[in-house]
């Protein structure tokens, strides 16, 4: 939280209860609640996303095929081609989401269903307004791939000693 606006709520907060503004208090309030809220990264409850809405909205985006929710917070996304598996997918998706509700609460997956090898087929996954890897408030980490990360990274080794 910035120090500065929330000394500035604080101020503004008793400045209209001074002057009997029950209204512009509660603003202010709401203010500082909103901010905190952002910082400890909770998701709006009051602004949940309906999933057959996210669908539809996502339906026409440039590349994708078909989307599924796995649970409340998973948003599954999938391409055709691995130049559509990307960070600037996820953020079209989360755009495209906006409207709909809070898209703190939304890790979006993609996966590229033509993809030609297991690298190429895992899901590449992010919140929509937190950087790759973090989730929000309550929000666990989701495994989506089938074979793990670290399954795969074995095998291949595996297969190198196997080479040699």
């Amino acid at each position: 939280m910035n120090p500065y606006t929330l000394a500035a709520h604080a101020a503004g907060a008793r400045a209209s209860m001074a002057l009997g503004d029950s209204r512009a208090a509660q603003k202010h309030i709401d203010a500082v609640a909103h901010d905190f809220s952002r910082s400890i990264r909770l998701p709006d409850a009051t602004r949940p996303i309906d999933h057959e809405a996210a669908r539809a909205a996502v339906r026409n985006l440039p590349g994708i095929r078909t989307a599924i929710w796995l649970d409340k917070a998973n948003f599954v996304v999938m391409v055709d081609g691995a130049q559509r598996r990307s960070m600037a997918t996820i953020d079209q998706v989360c755009l495209a989401l906006e409207p709909l509700g809070d898209t703190l609460a939304v890790v979006v997956n993609v996966q590229d269903v033509i993809a030609r090898n297991a690298d190429g087929a895992t899901t590449l996954s992010r919140n929509c307004q937190l950087p790759e890897g973090e989730r929000a408030l309550t929000q666990g980490k989701r495994e989506v791939d089938v074979v793990s990360r670290e399954v795969r990274e074995r095998f291949k080794r595996m297969q190198g000693e196997i080479a040699d």
